[in-house]
């Protein structure tokens, strides 16, 4: 490998939310944190060069967002996801999550109703709740160890809702889904001019053997009805930079999206950022395969080992993201117990599956973004942990 994966960083004293928030978060400053979703691996040097190289000019004033930018977003879509797209689509936003929200504000009326496919990424509910709209639950089901989408109950929920919002690849359960699978969502969606918002900021995450399918790529009918949202900042380690892009073809939900943006004066973006999506996009092919294949060899790593000696937890292997769902219902704890003794007996911090809605209980996600050594060692302390609870 060219780059090191293996070097340890110390991110404490960083203002790290994964690290310098442990206590607050754990009540144990000392917890190996393995739960929110970014690297501890070194952003890539190119990246670095460039922040530094612009960061060397002595005004940082008011700027805007070039045509080399957009340039370097629409090659790598088409590089890397064989999706066609044009600079006009692609709006600004700090960040999906406030992305999400603004689309349900600018999209949507109080009291419509938005459906989600739990367990997902908790903001998606807050975004349809703190906003006066009608959450709606499409649970996944879990069968031979892998999710799927119910159908069935989504045909019902979608004569009624408003919106859905689609996470693809799936956060926390790993799923790239399948373009057999898209296609029925979207005759579902078309069928029902049923909005989508389809977040697909982890697919530059998926991993050897699995495939990205864009949903904006699935069915040409839905162009009127979906929003794409898309970012480096998972990809390149740069979650602290706020920024990402929301691609919408269809002119009129475009103008209704900037409108807002703009309404809230949130379209102006932060400079380095943009600087860093740039030399990402424009460098960064050879620096993402081999941290797909480290990637990787952390998650066989790890199912590996707990098949060993932790037998009694299922691991559902992730197809996309670094993140792993591991289901620890056999052990009969509550999931306060559960995380109880995670964090104080096991001494490893992760995100509670309940976190993630109906379907999350006796779940925990790992993120698995992290050094080897430093993944060995949190297995090593639950397996330690789990053994002595059952000594007789």
């Amino acid at each position: 490998m060219s780059y090191n994966f293996d070097k340890i960083i110390d991110r404490k004293g960083t203002a790290s939310v994964k690290y310098d928030l442990r206590n607050l978060i754990f009540n144990n400053p000392e917890v190996i944190p393995m739960w929110v979703a970014d690297m501890d691996f070194e952003t890539p040097d190119f990246i670095r060069e460039a922040i530094i190289a612009r960061a060397n000019h002595p005004v940082y004033g008011y700027t805007f967002r070039s045509d080399a930018y957009h340039q370097s977003i629409i090659n790598w879509l088409k590089k890397r996801h064989d999706w066609n797209i044009e600079q006009d689509w692609i709006l600004f936003s700090p960040g999906v999550v406030p992305a999400l929200n603004i689309a349900v504000l600018a999209l949507t009326n109080p009291g419509d109703e938005i459906i989600v496919q739990p367990p997902v990424y908790f903001p998606f509910f807050t975004a349809v709740k703190d906003h006066n709209r009608q959450l709606v639950y499409n649970e996944l089901l879990l069968k031979d160890g892998k999710y799927q989408m119910n159908f069935d109950q989504l045909e019902e929920q979608a004569q009624t809702a408003r919106m859905l919002i689609l996470c693809n690849p799936h956060n926390p359960v790993g799923r790239a889904w399948h373009k057999s699978e898209l296609e029925q969502l979207a005759a579902i969606c078309v069928k029902n001019n049923l909005l989508v918002i389809s977040d697909e900021i982890h697919s530059d995450l998926v991993l050897p053997g699995h495939n990205h399918s864009v949903f904006a790529k699935i069915n040409p009918a839905l162009d009127s009805q979906l929003i794409t949202m898309h970012a480096a900042s998972k990809t390149f380690n740069l979650a602290g930079l706020a920024s990402s892009s929301v691609i919408i073809k269809d002119q009129a939900m475009r103008e209704q999206f900037k409108r807002l943006v703009s309404g809230l004066h949130m379209d102006m973006g932060n400079l380095f950022g943009f600087v860093a999506t740039q030399a990402a996009f424009e460098n960064g092919e050879s620096w993402l395969s081999e941290l797909l294949a480290y990637i990787s060899n952390n998650i066989s790593f790890t199912e590996t080992y707990i098949k060993q000696h932790l037998p009694k937890i299922r691991v559902i292997v992730p197809e996309a993201t670094y993140m792993i769902w591991l289901d620890f219902s056999a052990y009969g704890m509550s999931d306060k117990e559960l995380k109880s003794f995670l964090i104080d007996k096991a001494g490893v911090g992760f995100n509670a599956g309940v976190d993630f809605g109906p379907g999350g209980e006796g779940f925990m996600r790992m993120n698995v973004a992290c050094t080897h050594s430093l993944l060995q060692q949190a297995l090593e302390k639950m397996s330690k942990a789990f053994s002595e609870l059952f000594v007789e």
